[in-house]
């Protein structure tokens, strides 16, 4: 039975809880009536090397910073991960009144390269502050994930409470290897004011 997560609240799951953590969907729904301009809510994932860190920044632009896309943040501008295993679905721009997942995250952890040794999920307002939006405004909003049989391991109503009203940014959840080379997964739950992914890239996951 999926376990249904509070604010802050947290679980580890390993294999050996009976879920099939060879594969990994991280699945992100929400449903907004009636708002204008729309909600965008943006399912993220940051892959990380044995440091904690992301090492791969994208590709350079033309004033040699770099672009995240083709690197090891998975988003809207960059789809499939440089490893082939990790997928984002694309980029829903409106949610849907319908109970399936607007975008989802898909991962081989069976098959993802050993120099990755880490994922966190994010969910996150496209230019929430700019638009007046945050979590409290959105109906239903819900962030899952499942398991390679499709079983629903733990899931979040992030939508609709007032106690969100200034958070535009969620880390739902972290998977990683433990010593054995095994996958854990361990929920997350924790908010922040910010609408933009890249500020908690800056200030948790790129290396100084």
């Amino acid at each position: 039975m999926a376990i249904s997560l509070r604010k802050g609240q947290g679980v580890n799951l390993r294999k050996d809880t009976g879920f099939d953590l060879s594969r990994l969907s991280v699945g992100l729904g929400w449903e907004v009536v009636n708002a204008s301009p729309e909600y965008d809510l943006d399912a993220v994932a940051f892959v990380l090397n044995a440091n904690g860190k992301v090492g791969n920044l994208g590709k350079l632009n033309e004033n040699g910073r770099p672009t995240l896309m083709g690197g090891d943040v998975v988003f809207y501008n960059s789809l499939v991960h440089p490893s082939g295993k990790i997928r984002l679905s694309g980029d829903n721009r409106t949610g849907s009144a319908s109970q399936n997942d607007d975008e989802t995250i898909e991962v081989d952890l069976d098959n993802l390269p050993a120099e990755y040794t880490a994922i966190v999920f994010l969910v996150t307002i496209f230019k929430g502050k700019e638009r007046g939006q945050s979590f409290a405004g959105v109906n239903q909003a819900r962030i899952r994930a499942l398991d390679a049989k499709g079983r629903e391991i733990c899931y979040y109503e992030i939508g609709g409470k007032s106690d969100n009203s200034s958070h535009c940014t969620m880390t739902f959840a972290r998977v990683e290897r433990d010593a054995q080379g095994s996958w854990v997964f361990r929920a997350v739950g924790e908010f922040a004011e910010t609408d933009r992914f890249v500020d908690l890239l800056k200030s948790d996951y790129i290396p100084y």
